[in-house]
Order: structure tokens, then C-alpha cells, then sequence
């Protein structure tokens, strides 16, 4: 990221599913859960959009 912060993001396929795990050096001035929160919606909206595309 920008600011010299570091995320992963693995996926991993089981069969006919993919699994996304999604690792990331929190920002310190926003809650861990508030970040856990937005990396959730953004996979959710991904999901989302790979179910329907």
C-alpha cells in the first residue's frame, strides 16, 4: 500500500471452489475491526460480482 503497509491475498481452489484469505498490516489510527470490516465488504462485493459475470 502507499503508506509502506503490506496485504496478501491467497487464493486457494477446493474442488470447484476458490477460497480468498486476505492478510493485512492494519492502519494504526482505524479500529482492526473496522478494517476487517471493509476488507469483508470488498470480498463480498467480489464474490458478488464473479457469481453474476
Amino acid at each position: 500500500m502507499g503508506d509502506g503497509r503490506r496485504a496478501e491475498i491467497e487464493f486457494r481452489e477446493d474442488g470447484e471452489k476458490t477460497f480468498v484469505k486476505v492478510s493485512f498490516d492494519p492502519e494504526k489510527t482505524i479500529s482492526r475491526e473496522l478494517q476487517q470490516n471493509g476488507w469483508q465488504a470488498i470480498l463480498n462485493n467480489f464474490k458478488k460480482y464473479v457469481e453474476t459475470h
